[in-house]
């Protein structure tokens, strides 16, 4: 699998995934075509999928310019099917799709948007997340409720640890000045924010990264840290909402 990643609008992402053996080529929540035919058209590859996440226009704007030029499918959830564009294929919880010799498996994770959908590539390690889990943060609450978001972000956190998080925006850095101000002590959330303020400075990319160092700095994972919990004041809360108050704080930052 080939996964090539590229900055479009302000501050999102669109990715291309590519089989090699079969030559299937996906996009995956593309937000305009331009720069993803201007790829297709530099690796000679033919886009068969479009993945979308969720319904929202930076996510969905490139797919009757990408169908109409590449004849490829578009894959959503069939309850956006009047808010996604050139919607093809519905797909979702549970359903795997067949692409090469990976089977990907759809997860409904709402909460950022009522209907919200990942695309979990099993052998190459690779989450696509739209906006519900990002670099140190996560997505607002756009339709879609806390406990669904808290949910979502349960499930994602029992993928394997080294499972990349391709999310669909660029926002590590302000989202960790966010986690450091209620997780202040936390070492390896100090670290994590250096490497991310450096490669900032060089306006380069701090996505994927691992699930494993989200567990460790992203407080939206962490609603049992007992440094949240005290700064917060809500040391014998339950998990969702000490969830819920930090997605407020987020809100307000």
């Amino acid at each position: 699998m080939i996964i090539i990643q590229r900055p479009v609008l302000r501050d999102n992402y669109v990715y291309l995934v590519h089989d090699e053996h079969t030559g299937m080529t996906a996009a995956i929540d593309p937000p305009e075509a331009s720069t993803v035919l201007r790829v297709l058209n530099e690796r000679g590859w033919k886009l068969t999928h479009i993945l979308n996440t969720h319904h929202h226009a930076d996510h969905t704007g490139g797919n009757l310019a990408l169908k109409e030029a590449t004849g490829c499918v578009v894959h959503g959830l069939s309850s956006t099917r009047e808010f996604i564009p050139g919607l093809d294929m519905t797909v979702s919880e549970g359903d795997d799709i067949e692409f090469g010799n990976e089977r990907v498996r759809v997860m409904s994770v709402p909460g950022h948007t009522q209907n919200h959908l990942a695309y979990f590539f099993p052998q190459a390690r690779a989450l696509f997340c739209g906006d519900t889990l990002f670099g140190m943060g996560c997505g607002r609450l756009l339709g879609g409720t806390a406990e669904q978001l808290w949910n979502s972000l349960r499930r994602i956190a029992e993928l394997p640890p080294d499972t990349a998080i391709y999310c669909a925006h660029e926002y590590t850095e302000n989202n960790g000045r966010f986690a450091l101000s209620v997780e202040p002590g936390n070492a390896a959330l100090i670290e994590r924010m250096k490497q991310v303020r450096a490669r900032r400075a060089e306006q380069l990319a701090t996505v994927p990264s691992l699930l494993r160092e989200e567990l460790s700095t992203n407080p939206f994972l962490r609603a049992d840290s007992p440094e949240i919990r005290l700064g917060l004041g809500m040391l014998q809360a339950s998990d969702l909402p000490v969830f819920t108050r930090l997605r407020q704080l987020k809100d307000e930052f």
